[in-house]
């Protein structure tokens, strides 16, 4: 009997697997439209899929329309969770929490609000004008951009579930780390005098109806593609270039597990850029594929993401020079460690 009752058992797990395995391959990798892109591209357009020009054009068509469509349909979903925490009532729920519990809970509020780096500038000077330590602020402003709802997903469809959730938990580890410490160094004289002399509106909330919610999703879905649909276009463009046309033994060279700075390299590489998390995607597809370590990857997308060049120019008008700097060494330093440790283990997550 109970030979029979595992038996079973075993066989409900199998299935459930199996259904969990072809809704992972066919809703969120959309392998069918690989196969439908690649059937297009070597029928219709005449290229071969083993050649580079007709692999490199299968990876563009594909990745951009398979980013697309997820990213409309999660922002849309995220954004109507979202209309339930408005930013003067996630202030309240903030203002309600103190020490290592206000910095987790700023960074956990940071992965339900899709803002890139810049955008969370206001909402940062808002949060801190209304009197939140600076440490929690700077936990949300961390996580905001780096990790959120939409990027997990669209992560879990490039590479693994492991991948995606390994991504989620350094990055929140790294928004609390970051935040606490910057609490516990008080750095709060350096923020500009005008940010605690600017106060958001303490009105009551109106109440949101159905048709309010879904308006406003669909306006934040609409706002956002309008505003990453560039960062896409372009990032997929470098990621079809560096999967079909640039050698692997070059990226090797510079960004390999023989190249003991690769991670240091790739930090110092995205700081400068300035893109969403999807437009970076697509260049990390194709560098893992190169054989470029996962690590070294994820290094390169949370540099990107954290700390591009613009964010840190705008947050420079609203803190002094010893805050911005102390951010940026802290954020840093904890991105080569990430990088580092998951190249140490990344056998484990692909």
């Amino acid at each position: 009997m109970r030979a029979s009752a595992w038996a079973e058992r075993s066989d409900r797990v199998d299935v459930l697997a199996a259904v969990l395995g072809w809704m992972n391959d066919q809703l969120l990798k959309m392998l069918w439209l690989n196969d439908l892109v690649g059937s297009f591209v070597e029928r219709v357009l005449g290229l071969p899929l083993d050649e580079r020009l007709g692999a490199s054009v299968q990876f563009y068509l594909y990745d951009v329309i398979k980013i697309f469509v997820l990213l409309s349909a999660l922002i849309f979903a995220i954004s109507y969770v979202q209309s339930f925490f408005p930013p003067e009532r996630t202030r309240k729920i903030l203002g309600r929490f103190s020490g290592v519990g206000a910095n987790t809970l700023g960074a956990l509020l940071g992965t339900i609000t899709p803002f890139c780096s810049c955008s969370s500038i206001p909402l940062f000077i808002g949060f801190t004008s209304a009197g939140l330590p600076i440490g929690v602020t700077f936990s949300f402003l961390i996580s905001s951009p780096l990790v959120d709802l939409a990027s997990v997903i669209l992560l879990a469809s490039v590479f693994n579930w492991t991948v995606a959730i390994a991504y989620v938990l350094v990055g929140l580890v790294l928004a609390v780390a970051g935040g606490t410490a910057i609490s516990l160094l008080k750095l709060e004289r350096y923020v500009e005098p005008f940010v605690y002399a600017a106060h958001l509106a303490d009105a009551d909330l109106p109440e949101m109806t159905r048709r309010d919610r879904i308006a406003f999703a669909w306006q934040a879905m609409t706002d956002v593609v309008k505003r990453v649909w560039v960062y896409v276009l372009v990032g997929v463009g470098i990621g079809a270039a560096i999967h079909g046309w640039i050698p692997e033994a070059w990226i090797a060279a510079v960004l390999g597990e023989r190249n003991p700075f690769s991670v240091v390299l790739a930090t110092i590489v995205g700081v400068p850029m300035y893109a969403d998390i999807f437009g970076t995607l697509p260049i990390a597809e194709a560098l893992v594929g190169k054989g470029v370590e996962i690590g070294t990857v994820l290094a390169f997308m949370m540099a990107v993401t954290a700390l591009s060049l613009p964010s840190l120019v705008m947050l420079k008008k609203v803190v002094k020079t010893p805050l911005l700097a102390t951010f940026f060494a802290l954020v840093v330093t904890g991105i080569i460690i990430i990088g580092y440790t998951f190249n140490a283990f990344g056998g484990l997550l692909l």
